[in-house]
């Protein structure tokens, strides 16, 4: 589906609150989730909610999930309704009265149903998308996985078709009444930046940081390569 493409409007990804902070374009469905790495997965389990967070990963129109197979929230949510939420804290606003302080944030907001992929080549490819969502360059530079480490892993799949997306950025919005007051106001950016690589104290000698490590260093999150927001770190992939 082309990323020109408004999102299509349904009656749970209608926005009723501070509608204007809602953004109608796919472009903006893709730029959010491509700039993460860390979703919450909402399933219902035996009667009662359940939010798992995990890795994931985008390609095209699906959003691929993964995690153990031996875990049953996991397990539940293959051919049922879920709800896939991805969000980025941009700032603290700090206003002059209590009630009007908020955050500076995207988000988005995915609802469908969710298939366990099973197909071996599919599976490959997904799990691919999610390491690569996190480590750009990392899936050809180490092992594969076994056939055993394959069987401990599940991978969900959920469509894009039903999404909502909202935005909140710039200063406080203050009563007018309140710009009198002598109290502070603003904002107070928050990043996600990536250190100094740690070696593994088991690492052998000789082998040095690779040059995708290196990408990553320093570069705050939400930074463009090749089109593709940065990743962060390596989440649930152990």
């Amino acid at each position: 589906m082309s990323a020109d493409l408004p999102l299509s409007t349904t009656e749970r990804t209608t926005l009723h609150r501070l509608s204007e902070r809602g953004r109608t374009g796919r472009a903006d469905l893709y730029a959010v989730l491509d700039a993460g790495f860390v979703c919450h997965l909402g399933v219902v389990v035996d009667g009662y909610p359940v939010v798992l967070p995990t890795g994931y990963g985008r390609e095209g129109d699906t959003l691929y999930l993964h995690g153990s197979s031996a875990n049953h929230a996991l397990r539940a949510a293959a051919d049922h309704e879920v709800c896939v939420t991805v969000t980025h804290l941009d700032g603290l606003v700090c206003a002059r009265s209590v009630f009007n302080h908020s955050m500076n944030y995207r988000s988005a907001t995915i609802f469908g149903t969710a298939r366990l992929v099973t197909d071996a080549e599919r599976r490959l490819a997904a799990l691919r998308a999610v390491t690569e969502q996190i480590i750009p360059g990392r899936w050809d530079r180490v092992r594969q996985p076994t056939r055993k480490e394959l069987a401990a892993t599940a991978v969900l799949a959920v469509p894009l078709a039903e999404a909502s997306v909202k935005v909140r950025t710039g200063p406080p919005h203050d009563e007018p009444e309140d710009y009198d007051l002598d109290v502070w106001a603003g904002v107070l950016p928050a990043q996600l930046v990536f250190g100094a690589a740690e070696p593994d104290p088991g690492l052998r000698p000789g082998v040095e940081v690779p040059d995708h490590i290196r990408a990553l260093v320093g570069h705050p999150r939400g930074a463009t390569r090749s089109g593709r927001s940065l990743p962060s770190a390596l989440a649930g992939l152990t």
